[in-house]
């Protein structure tokens, strides 16, 4: 059975859970340790932890928080922001985390996804892309890098199949246009990734009701969706989130 997943994204900032809209507005919602063990209890597939300020400032991942964090889970945890080296990559795995998930890095240097894949194998490498609506990339969308403040001009769909050439086991596309707002996931981008590529591809960026979820495996060909604002606030339980799915006729592990 192929089932598709629910996966909370702890956003991290100084060791801090927080929580934006298109990428700005930060607020702090709490301890990113003390969440990851309640979603881990309640049910969650994976977790991915992202330290969104680690390449802005220009350092590495806060491997305090991810020690705290891994060790209250019993679920896979994807960490990403601020990895540069597969030597960054390796101090995250010897702390416990399942997969690393490289943005900005790859973009820049993009034998770093072929490096990762051949030492650690293709499943432990998730490329996460954000993305802004741009009418002049022939997709529509333009690879963003530096926590989105930055954009390169790379067609979002061409950079998705050119890091699965390279290696990666897993594309994490996330919309700054949806992002925080729950108004829906972006569909068409989301979409378009996922018929390019023959790997996981994670919706991110805009999950506000259920539907959304269903949505996003539906129309959007997500494999797992992942959810901030709707699980961090309380909105929906990932129990909810499950059942609402299953009804739906979509596999997931109640």
């Amino acid at each position: 059975m192929d089932y598709r997943r629910i996966i909370p994204c702890l956003d991290t900032r100084n060791g801090r859970l927080v929580k934006g809209v298109n990428f700005v507005n930060i607020k702090d919602v709490g301890d990113p340790a003390e969440n990851g063990a309640a979603y881990s209890a309640a049910g969650a597939d994976e977790l991915v932890l992202l330290d969104i300020t680690a390449t802005i400032e220009g350092r590495q991942t806060l491997l305090d928080a991810v020690k705290r964090t891994v060790k209250k889970l019993t679920i896979p945890l994807t960490v990403g922001g601020g990895i540069r080296t597969v030597d960054d990559m390796k101090a995250l795995f010897d702390l416990g985390v399942a997969k690393v998930s490289v943005n900005t890095a790859a973009v820049r240097r993009p034998e770093l996804v072929k490096e990762a894949a051949k030492k650690f194998g293709p499943d432990k490498v998730t490329v996460a892309i954000d993305t802004r609506k741009n009418p002049k990339c022939p997709s529509g969308f333009e690879v963003m890098v530096k926590g989105g403040t930055e954009g390169t001009g790379k067609d979002a769909v061409a950079w998705a199949k050119e890091t699965v050439k390279l290696g990666a086991g897993a594309i994490l596309p996330t919309s700054m246009d949806a992002d925080g707002t729950q108004a829906g996931y972006d569909l068409p981008m989301t979409r378009a990734i996922a018929d390019a590529v023959k790997v996981p591809v994670i919706a991110s960026g805009g999950a506000g009701t259920l539907e959304h979820l269903h949505e996003a495996i539906v129309k959007g060909g997500a494999d797992a969706v992942l959810v901030a604002s709707i699980a961090h606030f309380g909105t929906f339980t990932i129990r909810q989130m499950k059942e609402f799915l299953a009804k739906k006729g979509i596999p997931v592990r109640l």
